[in-house]
């Protein structure tokens, strides 16, 4: 894998296990009204994420996951943004220029 791939991948990984405050967190509407309970463990579910594959992380940035939670298809992604929000990142592995968001989400949502 290249340096700079290697190097993305280890900032989502620290991101992804302590996502704020150096990022943004979204659970979405779907994981919300299923409570404040399974929000939490689908949160440290994702923590714990490390089923990467080419299948799900064909760029190996470790930006993506899939997994099952309570009879539910789950699924979080990390997206590197500009520092207005309003675009890509120019450079995701500084975070100076870099602001993070990870979101999690029932597959049905995606």
């Amino acid at each position: 894998m290249p340096k700079r791939k290697n190097d993305i991948a280890a900032i989502n990984d620290k991101f992804r296990r302590d996502p704020l405050p150096n990022g943004r967190l979204m659970l979405t509407r779907g994981i919300a009204d299923k409570g404040d309970d399974f929000g939490r463990k689908a949160l440290q579910a994702v923590k714990n994420f490390g089923d990467f594959t080419t299948g799900n992380d064909p760029y190996s940035e470790h930006d993506f996951g899939a997994f099952d939670l309570d009879g539910e298809k789950l699924f979080w992604k990390i997206d590197c943004y500009d520092r207005s929000l309003a675009f890509g990142s120019p450079d995701p592995t500084d975070a100076t220029l870099t602001i993070r968001v990870l979101t999690i989400m029932l597959a049905e949502e995606y």
